[in-house]
C-alpha cells in the first residue's frame, strides 16, 4: 500500500492525478481529511499511527513552508511513525544539491540525515525550484516590467508536473530506487531577460533591499520575507543555474523535459 501526504497541495495534487484509478493499492492524505483521503497532520502526531496503518511505501512530500524548528517537527513525526507502523520505505521530496544556499535548504538537509539514520529504506528526490514559482518572483508589474533581484543570475527550473510524473513512477516501484539520491534541476537556466521576453516585458532588475520592503510590505510571514529575499539572492549570484550538480531528470523521465519557459509563460498568462 502507498500513502502519498499533502495531496491537497501543487505537487501531491498532480501525483494524486497521475494514480487515480488505483484505489486499492494507493491512499491518498491531506492535513484537512478531506473526503476519500486519511488524516495526516504532522502538527498532530496522534494522527499518524492510524493513517500509517498497513503502508508500505510512504510518499512524503515536504510538509510545507514554515521556520525550521517546525518543519523538522513536522518531518520527525512523519519518520518516527513511519518506522513505527512497519512502513518499508520512505520517497521524501527534498531540494535541490544547489539550493544549499537557500534559507529554507536546512530543514530538507536534516530530513535527509534522519532517512540515512532510519530504520527503512529511502529515497531522496532533490527538486529543483518550479517554474512555477517563478510566476511569485518574476510575474510583470502593472507598467509590464519584470523588477525582481535576479542579476544576471539563471534558475535552472523545473516543471513541477515533471517532478510528479518521477515521484510516481519512483514511489510505486521504491526498490530499484533504494538508498538512492536524485538530482532533478532543469537543463535550460532562464534568466530575467529571458522571461522578459518571452512576455514582451522589460527586465528592469531591482535591489534586494528593495525586494525586501516590497515583500514585507505584502503581507507576507516574517519568515518568508528572508525565504523569498535569499532566494532572490541565490540566484542572483549563480548559485541556481544547475551546473551545480548533476541531473538525473531526463533519465528518471525517459524523455525530453517540459520546457520551463513555456510552463512560466502559461502560468503568467492563466494569473
Amino acid at each position: 500500500m502507498l500513502l502519498v501526504t499533502g495531496v491537497s497541495g501543487g505537487l501531491g495534487s498532480l501525483v494524486a492525478e497521475r494514480l487515480a484509478g488505483r484505489d486499492g493499492d494507493v491512499l491518498l492524505g491531506t492535513r484537512a481529511g478531506l473526503p476519500g483521503t486519511r488524516l495526516v497532520d504532522f502538527d498532530d502526531p496522534a494522527t499518524l499511527p492510524d493513517a500509517f496503518a498497513g503502508v508500505d511505501t510512504l510518499l512524503l512530500i515536504s510538509a510545507g513552508y514554515g521556520e525550521d524548528d517546525t518543519v523538522i517537527a513536522r518531518h520527525e513525526a512523519a519518520i518516527s511513525a513511519a518506522e513505527r507502523a512497519g512502513v518499508g520505505h520512505v520517497v521524501y521530496t527534498s531540494l535541490s544539491g544547489d539550493g544549499d544556499h537557500l534559507p529554507y535548504a536546512l530543514a530538507h538537509r536534516w530530513t535527509e540525515r534522519r532517512l540515512q539514520r532510519s530504520t527503512v529504506e529511502w529515497t531522496v528526490l532533490r527538486n529543483g525550484l518550479y517554474a512555477e514559482f517563478l510566476t511569485w518572483i518574476a510575474t510583470p508589474d502593472a507598467g509590464n516590467r519584470i523588477t525582481g533581484p535576479l542579476g544576471e543570475g539563471r534558475l535552472a527550473a523545473v516543471a513541477r508536473e515533471d517532478l510528479a510524473e518521477i515521484a510516481v513512477s519512483v514511489a510505486t516501484d521504491p526498490a530499484r530506487h533504494a538508498g538512492r539520491t536524485y538530482e532533478l534541476v532543469g537543463e535550460r537556466p532562464l534568466g530575467g531577460a529571458d522571461l522578459a521576453a518571452a512576455l514582451g516585458a522589460t527586465y528592469t532588475p531591482g535591489t534586494l533591499a528593495e525586494a525586501r520592503t516590497a515583500i514585507a510590505a505584502s503581507g507576507a510571514m516574517a519568515f518568508q520575507v528572508p525565504m523569498l529575499t535569499g532566494t532572490y539572492s541565490a540566484i542572483a549570484h549563480g548559485f541556481m543555474d544547475g551546473t551545480g550538480v548533476k541531473s538525473d531528470l531526463r533519465d528518471l523521465l525517459g524523455r525530453e523535459p517540459l520546457d520551463a519557459l513555456e510552463v512560466f509563460v502559461a502560468a503568467v498568462r492563466q494569473g
